[in-house]
């Protein structure tokens, strides 16, 4: 039972941490720059570690910063405000992105200034023989932990959510940060911090932060109990050379309408 608990916790994270890191702070907000080849390299390990619920940086990217400038409004991608379910909002949100990954929808310039692009591994990455793939394997490490340890079959109730991994972890933002939580700041949005101490989403629960500093790469920081491990690891790879982190004023926003700090 610790290997299947172990392989969960290990998909949950690495696929989370490229979700932040990588198509977030980097694709959708440029948070900090990095070689070409780092690029790639970085493209190749977020299918890796995403593996059958790949997310293109370039849809992604474009989808993100949409939502940012659209927060709460009907032509935010992906709104509970104006979704009757979180289901409902899913589905949108998937066929919003797939219009944008297809090219079915023209979208205005300023969304797609500089986010990265590798069309053709996006293709492959996301077909369905990949997807199918990926699960495949899923299935078969669950078959042979539940063959050779007799563990119960209720352990195969967790593999849908290693194939729906990513919609999953933007749904836990995209609806309950929403909904639910407390605000730092008060934005034109309805986007709160769901986790005072976000052990579960690495950083990406302290939504309002991130909706008010949205050029910030820390989305944590304004109370003392507001960890983003996401951020430590930024540092690193910044310490390193393996990327260069943009030093940017606490008080700079990309984000649309006045922000007044909420005291306390």
């Amino acid at each position: 039972m610790y290997i299947i608990i172990a392989f969960f916790i290990l998909h949950w994270y690495s696929s989370l941490f490229f979700q932040t890191f990588f198509l977030h702070r980097y694709a959708a907000h440029a948070m900090f720059t990095m070689s070409k080849t780092t690029e790639k390299i970085f493209f190749v390990l977020t299918y890796i570690f995403q593996g059958s619920n790949y997310l293109s940086a370039y849809g992604y990217g474009i989808m993100h910063r949409m939502h940012h400038a659209f927060a709460d409004t009907e032509e935010d991608p992906h709104s509970p405000k104006y979704s009757p379910t979180l289901f409902a909002m899913m589905w949108q949100t998937k066929n919003i992105y797939t219009d944008i990954c297809k090219g079915r929808v023209v979208v205005d310039p300023k969304f797609t200034k500089n986010v990265p692009e590798w069309h053709s591994f996006d293709k492959f990455a996301s077909s369905w023989v990949s997807r199918i793939g990926w699960g495949l394997v899923y299935i078969a490490v669950y078959v042979y932990c539940y063959t050779t340890y007799d563990l119960s079959p209720f352990i195969f109730l967790l593999l849908p959510i290693h194939f729906l991994m990513s919609p999953v972890h933007g749904a836990i933002i995209n609806w309950f940060a929403h909904i639910y939580g407390y605000r730092n700041f008060e934005v034109n949005d309805t986007s709160t911090n769901f986790l005072p101490f976000d052990f579960l989403m690495m950083g990406e629960s302290y939504h309002n932060n991130h909706h008010a500093r949205g050029s910030r790469a820390n989305f944590g920081g304004i109370r003392w109990h507001e960890i983003d491990p996401t951020y430590l690891i930024i540092v690193v790879l910044d310490k390193v050379g393996v990327i260069k982190l943009k030093q940017t004023s606490d008080k700079k926003s990309d984000t649309v309408g006045k922000k007044t700090a909420v005291a306390g």
